[in-house]
């Protein structure tokens, strides 16, 4: 089973192909292809490659399945006895893909 480590949106995630994963928001539209040349990683049965940081000519491609928000988040700050309290809140925004290949040329 061949599998690789990719970088996106300040975050790194081992995929392999046909693994669904939410990423954080790609400027992408539904169905769209998209291919990622940042791989730290590439193994497959034989082999093990690590990038230094990145492999060259290697990428991974990847089909676009949804865009969405992700569940809201609560930061609730408070300082005993002071009566100081506030509560913010968000909402990540988050692309579905589906992994279709990965490759090195």
């Amino acid at each position: 089973m061949s599998y690789a480590i990719i970088q996106t949106g300040g975050k790194q995630y081992r995929v392999a192909e046909g693994d669904i994963l939410d990423v954080e928001k790609l400027d992408a539209s539904l169905g769209q292809v998209t291919t990622f040349s940042d791989v730290l990683m590439l193994a497959d049965e034989s082999s093990v490659t690590f990038g230094a940081p990145f492999i060259e000519n290697a990428s991974v491609q990847a089909e676009v399945l949804d865009q969405w928000k992700g569940e809201k988040v609560i930061a609730f700050k408070f300082r005993r006895r002071k009566g100081y309290h506030r509560t913010v809140g968000h909402r990540r925004r988050l692309t579905k893909l589906k992994i279709t290949a990965i490759s090195k040329k």
